[in-house]
């Protein structure tokens, strides 16, 4: 929404203009009004909530945050709440459902028609993860034996509370999903057709406690419009849309980045954590990597003679541990990134080691040689101090690479979330992994004992 739309519309709030202020808001998408809704404060949420048509209130109330939605709840009469859970589609009202208190939920179902509380509970069965729990039952289903015409008839009658109608699923008589047929398909074919005779059998389809993540998997490989749900007799009994898929993959999206930065994911919105529980989500991580990196302490303690010898061995401690860990994180996020979207599968582990390998070796000698000019230039005869950094540089930038590549794989392997080996972790052990190697090439070739 525009800045000075916004401006306009909360000095027609403060003026208490509500005549003028709903002409606008109907006119306006049902998401920039929520996003309006959400920042005004909680007497004249309800206010501008109230005096929008009963259509479009449904609508802006399935956009709002959780916590916007319970207040509502517990602001409107039981015959305004009953319209908008009747309007809502099931998805939507699960969704709420699963994330509102018990009271409200228990005066959300006793207010709902048999039939939609009936619906809900169905849903709210299935696992929290699955493809049944974010499904919604709002689809056109048809009979082979139907023709065109009759399809079209029952899309009119049917479809207007539907979430989607271009896709239409055809089933037996006991539910059994038979084929899918698209509008495209009906406009394309004569009226007397039947569509046994234009649906197509090979359906892409998922199953009802099939992982959510999976069922994203699918709309990103297919390009998808929506997902046929069956049980596991193969009955139909709801359909995933792109929205919901979209919704998935920001969710798994997120919590992904949020362990890569060695964070436990958190469920709400950054401004709506408590700052107690940011820091909960945080610490554990930190405590980990905290006590994970006194190894490295533990290795200059080890080599504390060799720093007494020649000082200036610690003053490239820092480039390298960098180095090493800057390069391993860039393999990580490279593989995550492609076990994420489906491009490597666990048996790919050779090959990404393979590839990571030979580009760690162009990396390694580019690094290497412009380190090796800069040293000879910076520290005149002291050419073996400049090839032990050298050497040491390649090889944790050859470590760094394959241990980056192969740890999300092998956390796979272990039924373990790949972002879990991600940046901080990675540069962790290869902290270690290259000071042991600096060290031990230094005592070698510059003979320190």
């Amino acid at each position: 929404m525009e800045e000075n739309i916004k401006e306009i519309l909360f000095d027609l709030v403060s003026r208490k203009q509500f005549r003028q202020l709903k002409e606008k808001l109907c006119d306006m998408n049902e998401f920039d009004i929520a996003s309006f809704m959400e920042e005004l404060d909680s007497e004249k949420q309800i206010i501008v909530f109230r005096m929008l048509p009963k259509e479009l209130a449904s609508d802006v109330f399935a956009c709002l945050e959780v916590e916007t939605q319970g207040h509502i709840i517990n602001s409107i009469t039981d015959k305004e709440l009953a319209y908008i859970i009747e309007e809502l589609y099931v998805d939507d009202a699960v969704d709420m459902l699963e994330e509102l208190p018990a009271t409200v939920v228990k005066r959300v179902l006793q207010n709902a028609a048999p039939s939609t509380r009936l619906q809900i509970n169905e849903f709210l069965k299935y696992p929290e993860n699955s493809a049944g729990s974010i499904m919604t039952a709002e689809y056109i289903g048809l009979k082979k034996n139907m023709t065109v015409e009759e399809a079209f008839a029952y899309i009119r009658k049917h479809g207007y509370d539907k979430e989607t109608i271009y896709t239409c699923y055809v089933m037996d008589a006991k539910r059994m999903l038979e084929g899918v047929v698209t509008v495209k398909d009906l406009l394309m074919s004569d009226y007397e057709v039947k569509m046994e005779d234009i649906m197509d059998t090979n359906v892409i389809k998922a199953v009802t406690t099939d992982d959510k993540e999976e069922i994203a998997d699918l709309f990103n490989k297919y390009d998808l419009l929506s997902l046929p749900v069956v049980d596991h007799e193969n009955r139909l009994v709801g359909i995933v849309t792109i929205d919901d898929a979209v919704d998935v993959m920001e969710e798994e999206a997120t919590e992904d980045f949020e362990k890569m930065a060695a964070m436990h994911p958190s469920e709400k919105p950054y401004l709506k954590t408590g700052v107690f529980e940011l820091a909960k989500n945080r610490i554990v991580w930190l405590l980990v990597l905290m006590i994970s990196s006194m190894l490295t302490g533990g290795i200059l303690t080890r080599y504390e003679d060799a720093f007494k010898v020649m000082p200036l061995l610690v003053s490239f401690v820092p480039m390298l541990t960098d180095t090493g860990g800057n390069a391993g994180s860039q393999s990580s996020t490279m593989i995550i990134r492609g076990m994420t979207i489906g491009e490597i599968a666990s048996s790919d582990i050779l090959k990404v080691i393979w590839k990571e390998a030979r580009v760690s070796v162009i990396v390694g000698i580019i690094l290497g040689a412009v380190n090796f000019v800069r040293l000879v230039v910076q520290y005149p005869g002291q050419p073996l101090v400049a090839l032990t950094v050298v050497l040491a540089l390649f090889a944790t930038v050859f470590l760094a690479k394959v241990i980056g590549g192969m740890l999300p794989i092998a956390a796979k392997k272990l039924h373990l979330d790949p972002a879990i080996m991600a940046a901080p972790l990675i540069t962790t052990i290869v902290d270690a992994v290259s000071l042991v190697i600096y060290f031990q090439i230094a005592v070698e070739l510059l003979h320190i004992k």
